[in-house]
């Protein structure tokens, strides 16, 4: 009896841990459930059917949509904005890992308002942001004037690929500041000082300490950059005017514009499937880096 009574509380509790369970996290998966897993199946499907005449689906299973996306243009479009996104994304590197580091440097309650200060256009409207990069760039900017006044002269800033990267860095470089900040935090500092007592120099110690555990923080950063990168469509219509086409554009576009729903389906597809490559690669790194430092 006593331990018939005991097996039973044991399965009173776990029924109490698993619906404890449900309740925390089942907010959340419907939400993934609801806004995020079937709008991608609903793109799947919608990708083998054809446009109606006047736009929408004709629920006829075709695979021409699939061809199309090989087109030549389409194919140059997808990898101008891989292009456009990865400059984006290593400029971010550049410019956020030293932020980063110098901020792990600082005082503990300096630190706290140089956090502020990295997020703090997230504060401000995007589209508001963005436009202010029309009024730096614009040919009677502030940067225009200041390149006229030492004699290089008013340049093309504005609606091009450049201008593109700029606000795309501007919009993003806090995702990539943060996630360094927190690797950099976390690395133990007696590290790199039992390394300069065995006489590694400054360098060697970033090569073989300070890199190396702080890649995740670098890789996260870059994922969190160069997914919105890819697929924003904003940035490129007001900064690129029209010149600078991506692929969210063109997904916008072919929703929007040209009904071409099937169409605008598996041009997101594409872009589904290289970022779960990117997720895939992210892992898999990942991996290699917490094995080798398990068997180090």
């Amino acid at each position: 009896m006593a331990s018939i009574s005991t097996a039973s509380g044991r399965g009173a509790i776990r029924r109490r841990a698993l619906i404890g369970r449900l309740v925390f996290t089942g907010p959340g998966l419907a939400y993934l459930l609801v806004f995020m897993t079937i709008p991608v199946l609903l793109v799947i499907v919608d990708s083998f059917f054809t446009r109606g005449r006047y736009g929408g689906i004709v629920y006829s299973f075709t695979l021409e949509n699939f061809a199309r996306a090989f087109e030549p243009v389409y194919v140059q479009v997808l990898w101008n904005s891989i292009l456009i996104a990865g400059i984006t994304t290593l400029l971010a590197l550049l410019i956020g890992y030293p932020t980063a580091y110098a901020i792990t440097k600082l005082p503990r309650h300096w630190r706290t308002v140089a956090l502020i200060l990295v997020v703090l256009p997230f504060w401000t409207n995007f589209l508001i942001r963005t436009y202010a990069w029309i009024v730096l760039l614009n040919s009677q900017g502030p940067i225009n004037q200041a390149l006229d006044v030492i004699g290089l002269g008013p340049l093309a800033l504005l609606y091009t690929p450049g201008a593109v990267v700029a606000g795309l860095l501007y919009a993003y470089l806090p995702l990539m500041i943060l996630p360094l900040y927190a690797s950099m935090e976390r690395l133990d500092p007696e590290l790199r000082e039992a390394a300069g007592n065995l006489g590694a120099s400054p360098m060697r110690t970033f090569r073989d300490i300070t890199w190396p555990l702080t890649l995740p923080g670098a890789m996260i950063g870059a994922i969190f950059v160069f997914v919105p990168s890819l697929g924003n469509f904003v940035v490129p219509e007001l900064l690129g005017g029209g010149k600078t086409v991506m692929v969210g554009n063109l997904i916008r576009d072919q929703f929007l514009k040209a009904r071409d729903w099937p169409f605008g389906a598996v041009l997101a597809l594409s872009v589904i499937i290289l970022l779960v490559a990117l997720f895939a690669a992210q892992a898999f790194v990942s991996r290699r880096i917490s094995g080798r430092g398990r068997h180090a």
